[in-house]
């Protein structure tokens, strides 16, 4: 599956008119090409779609309006001038959302939630003072008899009724304003009712004409996965979920679990040589790459899913899968073997070095033994990454000493920041995975603009969490440009150099 948030344009015509009738089961009418037209010249980059696998399954158009020349409490036909779009104002302080939809067979998907992120983000960009829009209610009409449409809606924000538009827009922040009457005419759903919803800009200057587009500030969630006993594959999957779950409430941009961290799924195998074990542990890694990529899609979060074992020409590969948020899979394969890998498991080591496009910057990915290789991150820091993922599994604080170290001058030496997560507590029933010793954290480089010890954060050792943290992408171009040090330029490449042979 591949998905794609980007503009709407008119050769989408086709399929958002299909989605539409779909969305609203042809109760409320579809738009006109020319009113497409019309708002893709006026406020081309306000109208938003996503793509799917090639069709426009959802989107969400809008327009500015003056908030002091434009009653932003008038009915849906007046705002919009009957399809005529009159009261744009490319000059307004406001964005006034005329239509949000998401196809009905694409809603698990979370893709409502893609489009209210990326309208957001316009709003900061462009520099408005808030997104405002009117909600319908659609199943008020099931309770309209017993409750006024304000008890209805206090109950649906005290979840005692669920209404899934409302809903919705509250959990993305939009604050009910206002009751509309007569709001948007033949919706007998809301019976004509609305919410006036607004989401308030908290960077609104209201001196300045726009901000900068680029994103600065990536979240970063680092999951310290205690090592447990599954009842089946379903039960893993679970706990998967729900520390993705909770990390993409968090807003989190990527979320990276440990190295072999299915390894208790070994189990069932126990009485297996290690290395026949990890062979049938292999057998199951396709299905749980797909589960992770659902959840990737569904959360709207990037997966690093730690490392699992990977068959590929019969060979036998220890590979991190990156899985992005529009559906997108990347993996890498650990180039360097410990020599307790190759012992027990006779593991192959990858021979691909390469840093990872994502829609927060590049990034790369090590496991583990890689990260005490500096040329391997030299390498990826010269092809531009940003962000350096370490998902590791060590069983002595020795061990873990050798990782963190080693990953602590990766993000000096780089430039960069280097993220480690590792797993934690004790798997009695599985041969050579028995005992684990963690600290996940965060590292940067070192210097003003930075915390003083390189550490921007770190979970408690040895027990289960999640670490959340805040990595700002501009501090780092500061760095290379105007740091105390330079430690990329000053390179000496008229002396050495790190040279990829493939």
């Amino acid at each position: 599956m591949n998905i794609q948030v980007r503009n709407l344009t008119l050769e989408d015509y086709s399929d958002l008119t299909e989605s539409t009738k779909e969305a609203y089961h042809n109760q409320l009418g579809t738009w006109t090409v020319d009113e497409i037209k019309e708002l893709l010249a006026i406020f081309p980059q306000g109208q938003l779609c996503v793509e799917v696998d090639g069709k426009v399954v959802a989107s969400a158009l809008s327009i500015i309006v003056n908030s002091k020349k434009t009653n932003i409490e008038s009915n849906y036909d007046t705002i919009t001038s009957n399809g005529k779009f009159l009261k744009h104002d490319p000059e307004g302080d406001v964005m006034y959302g005329i239509e949000v939809f998401v196809h009905p067979n694409y809603r698990q998907l979370r893709l409502g939630r893609r489009l209210y992120d990326e309208r957001k983000a316009l709003c900061e960009e462009m520099n408005l003072k808030s997104i405002v829009a009117g909600g319908r209610i659609p199943n008020y009409y099931k309770y309209s008899k017993e409750l006024s449409p304000r008890q209805y809606i206090e109950k649906v924000k005290s979840k005692e009724i669920y209404d899934s538009t409302l809903a919705f827009q509250i959990s993305n922040d939009f604050n009910v304003k206002k009751i509309l009457k007569n709001y948007l005419k033949d919706d007998k759903e809301s019976l004509e009712y609305a919410t006036l919803l607004e989401w308030n800009n908290i960077y609104y200057e209201p001196e300045l004409k726009s901000n900068s587009p680029t994103k600065r500030t990536i979240r970063l969630g680092l999951v310290q996965w205690q090592m447990r006993l599954f009842n089946g594959l379903q039960d893993f999957y679970d706990q998967i979920e729900f520390f993705v779950n909770a990390v993409s409430d968090y807003g989190s941009d990527f979320i990276m679990f440990p190295e072999f961290f299915n390894t208790p799924l070994m189990s069932p195998y126990n009485h297996l040589k290690e290395i026949e074990a990890m062979h049938q542990l292999a057998t199951m890694t396709d299905d749980i790459v797909k589960k992770i990529q659902e959840f990737a899609i569904t959360y709207n979060v990037n997966i690093i899913s730690g490392s699992m074992p990977h068959l590929k020409d019969g060979k036998l590969y220890n590979t991190s899968f990156l899985c992005h948020r529009s559906g997108k899979l990347d993996s890498y394969s650990k180039i360097h073997i410990t020599p307790n890998e190759f012992k027990y498991y006779a593991l192959n080591g990858g021979d691909e070095i390469r840093v990872f496009d994502t829609d927060c910057g590049k990034v790369g990915l090590l496991i583990c033994y890689d990260v005490e290789f500096p040329e391997l991150s030299r390498i990826l820091a010269d092809q531009g990454m940003e962000i350096l993922f370490v998902p590791f599994m060590t069983d002595t604080q020795n061990g873990y000493t050798r990782v963190r170290s080693c990953a602590q001058a990766r993000a000096i030496e780089n430039e960069c920041y280097v993220a480690i997560a590792g797993s934690v507590g004790n798997l009695p029933r599985v041969n050579n995975m028995d005992i684990q010793y963690s600290q996940s954290a965060v590292f940067t480089p070192s210097d003003f603009s930075f915390p003083n010890n390189g550490v921007k954060a770190e979970a408690t050792p040895n027990a289960e969490m999640v670490l959340v943290a805040d990595v700002d992408l501009y501090l780092l171009k500061e760095l290379h440009e105007y740091g105390t040090v330079k430690t990329m330029k000053d390179r000496r490449k008229d002396l050495y150099e790190v040279k990829l042979f493939k």
